[in-house]
Formats: C-alpha cells, structure tokens, sequence
C-alpha cells in the first residue's frame, strides 16, 4: 500500500541499481566525455519516464486496468502526429485516417464522452492521457540521443528518475 510516486521511485531505484550491477560485472564504463552533449536530454527523458510512470499508475487507481493502459498506449498516436513537426516526416493519407479512428476508438471504448469531468473513470483516463504525453516525450526525445548505447542510455534515464524522484517522494 504504497503510493504511486513511491512505486515510481522503487522502480526507478531497483533498475538503476540493478543495472548499475550490471555495468560493473560487465566493467562497461559510461563515456561521459564522448555523450557530454547528450546528458541534458537524458536527464529530461529520465525525469519524463518518472513522472509518467506516476501519471499512469494514478490512471490504475481511478479507472479501470484497461481504460488506463489503453489511454496510456495513445502515446504512439500522439508520436505519429508529433513527428512531421519535429523531424519534417510527411503523413501520409492513411496515417491520418489511422490517427482519427485511434482517436475516435480511445473515446468509444473509455467512454470518456458517457462521464462526467468529475468522475473517478474520467480522472483516470485523464492520468492515463497525461503519461501517454510523457511516454511519447521519452520516445521523441529517444530520436534525439545520439552516440549513446542502450544499457548506458537506460541507466542514465533510471539515475535521473530516481533522482527526480526522490525530493517527490520525501
């Protein structure tokens, strides 16, 4: 009976100290001078994971498992739309009709329209919507790291998490 900034963290904690195990037994050292330039963005991505994680298990107290988890997987929706803007990709027809029907599907199968904004449900899907931004945050900013590998890259958003975490969480 933990709440979901602590879950947060917890996870966070145990993946950094896990994989930061693993990193030693492998003796595979992180090449800050090489990735100087990426730490900012894996700071902000680590924080962003934090606080989606947060957003999402808050959608899981409000809400139905399935109503957060389907709102939360919007992310890939959001990152579709998102990705002619940031990196000048062209939508084509089909992707924008496959948008709309994501977009009309989220509504028809939470029911977001059948509640009222005070409803427990809408809260929910409200959180599951606001780790689904963070979610795609993390993966857009994902595309913009570049020259650092995935374990070191993971390890470094886990430490930013459960950086970020911890004044939340105290």
């Amino acid at each position: 009976d933990i709440s979901s900034g602590e879950l947060a963290f917890y996870r966070a904690a145990l993946a950094t100290v896990f994989i930061g195990l693993f990193l030693l037994v492998t003796k595979s050292r992180i090449p800050f001078s090489k990735i100087k330039k990426q730490i900012p963005l894996l700071i902000i991505s680590g924080t962003a994971m934090a606080f989606n994680w947060i957003l999402l298990f808050e959608a899981y107290n409000y809400t139905t498992v399935s109503a957060a988890t389907l709102s939360y997987y919007f992310a890939p929706v959001l990152v579709t739309l998102l990705c002619p803007v940031l990196f000048k990709e062209k939508m084509k027809a089909k992707q924008w009709i496959c948008f709309a029907m994501s977009t009309v599907g989220i509504v028809l199968i939470t029911g977001i329209g059948t509640f009222d904004s005070g409803s427990n449900h809408f809260k929910g899907i409200l959180f599951g919507l606001g780790a689904a931004c963070l979610y795609a945050t993390v993966i857009l900013l994902n595309k913009f790291i570049k020259g650092v590998d995935g374990i070191h890259r993971t390890f470094m958003q886990f430490v930013a998490a459960s950086v970020s975490l911890l004044p939340y969480v105290l």
